[in-house]
């Protein structure tokens, strides 16, 4: 901030008499604590000179200010470090205004759904906007996508700007672009001064800065520089900073030096009650038969899920026809096709083999052990509502009679479902874990 007032001061000492600039401007006094870039504060003798310097150069400062950095500011000239009321005001009133256009209002803290897959990463992320630059920096959040770390990265963002901060919330796509502009516009000075004049800096898939070198470099320059004077850093990943592709060791070591924190697939419970909160947002009347449908054949990803939702509202709207199971089933049809078509049989047996400690052999044999049993209908009943082999492939695949059979099998596990929750929960994390797998391989 001094090296800029220097140029500022420079510039206007060349357009204004010599004795005026010694008597007035020279000794001005810049208050660091309240000026931010979109508001500088200097502080004067008395209330006339104050009075004189911003009638008679408060413009002007501000022109060059923006010359030198890209930003207009609002130049106040008072009397004392301790800024009246008004300026009180109308900088809160500025730093309200002073909101990143990449921030969604509608992502708060308040209505992120909580459950025990992210209430680490949800505790940690209110945890960061409280507390900016003294706990948790650099903060670093990762996970598949689709499962709200965006919904987190932006809470912390708003949260942070209603408490008088100033935010940038980019993705990295967009620093690059910004680095790009700058460069060709020989304007490097106004890109530096935009990212580290700021209190918190947002990054969103950070993964694709890799293999940047230069970009990389001017990141680097800038988390320091924004470390080091306590500014916070918040960054989002579908992977861990050790597995980032085309970064610089330097920087995936600032990565890794705050914490790490990771955001998991959203158990059975969570999904339902996401898919609830999202009906009801967008007045989409379901029922719990409905939105458990929908959250055991549509996956983990939220986005998906609410694509899902308005795709279901829309053609009952054009139809007029009410939303029941059967409506739900037509209209999702190919988009649950098209995910059970990624998982074979073999995965199935493969990660049920793996949970269960049990031999795929042992599984497919005639074996009446009752947890041989048990193993066998599970694969039966997953193999059935995850993949599009038909129900006589499925039965020759396990060496059962015919398709009768497999219908003897999960009927049984259905109804162990009303008596054994552990059961029922046990085979979500088997199907959350088979089908998030199989889309990591297609990542």
């Amino acid at each position: 901030m001094l090296h800029i007032k220097e140029q500022v001061f420079t510039e206007l000492k060349k357009s204004i008499l010599p004795n005026e600039f010694d008597k007035y401007i020279k000794n001005l006094i810049l208050n660091e604590k309240n000026s931010k870039p979109g508001f500088i504060v200097f502080t004067t003798k008395n209330k006339l000179i104050a009075k004189f310097i911003q009638t008679k150069y408060g413009k002007k400062i501000e022109e060059i200010y923006e010359l030198k950095t890209g930003i207009k500011p609002t130049v106040y000239i008072t009397t004392s470090l301790n800024l009246n009321s008004k300026i009180k005001n109308e900088i809160k009133q500025i730093k309200q205004e002073n909101k990143s256009s990449s921030l969604i209002e509608t992502y708060k803290f308040e209505n992120f759904i909580v459950g025990d897959c992210n209430r680490p990463a949800f505790l940690s992320s209110k945890c960061v906007a409280k507390n900016p630059g003294k706990v948790y920096n650099p903060f670093f959040l990762y996970g598949p996508s689709g499962l709200g770390k965006t919904h987190l990265l932006q809470s912390i963002g708003n949260y942070c700007i209603e408490n008088g901060k100033i935010v940038i919330c980019i993705t990295s796509e967009q620093f690059k672009n910004d680095f790009t502009f700058h460069i060709k516009n020989l304007s490097m000075d106004k890109f530096r001064t935009k990212y580290r004049d700021c209190d918190i800096l947002l990054v969103d898939d950070i993964q694709f800065l890799g293999n940047t070198d230069k970009i990389q470099e001017e990141f680097f320059n800038t988390f320091n520089h924004l470390k080091q004077k306590g500014g916070q850093i918040v960054m989002v990943s579908d992977k861990k900073p050790e597995f980032l592709k085309g970064f610089e060791e330097r920087l995936l070591s600032r990565f890794s030096g705050g914490l790490i924190m990771n955001i998991e697939p959203p158990e059975l419970e969570t999904k339902m009650e996401i898919i609830r909160k999202k009906s009801s947002d967008n007045k989409i009347v379901l029922d719990d038969k409905i939105i458990e449908y929908i959250a055991t054949n549509m996956g983990d990803n939220i986005r998906e899920i609410e694509s899902a939702l308005n795709k279901i509202n829309a053609y009952s709207t054009l139809m007029r026809m009410k939303i029941t199971l059967e409506l739900t089933k037509t209209i999702l049809i190919d988009q649950i096709k098209e995910r059970k078509e990624n998982i074979t049989i073999d995965d199935i047996l493969k990660e049920v083999s793996k949970e269960l400690n049990i031999k795929p052999s042992d599984i497919k044999s005639k074996n009446r052990s009752k947890n041989i049993v048990e193993a066998r209908r599970i694969c039966i009943y997953l193999s059935k509502i995850l993949t599009t082999t038909t129900m006589p492939a499925i039965a020759v695949f396990f060496g059962l009679k015919d398709h009768s059979a497999v219908s003897h099998n999960i009927k049984k596990i259905k109804q162990l479902f009303d008596k054994d929750d552990y059961l029922k929960i046990k085979i979500e994390e088997l199907k959350s874990k088979i089908t998030k797998g199989k889309n990591s391989e297609n990542m």
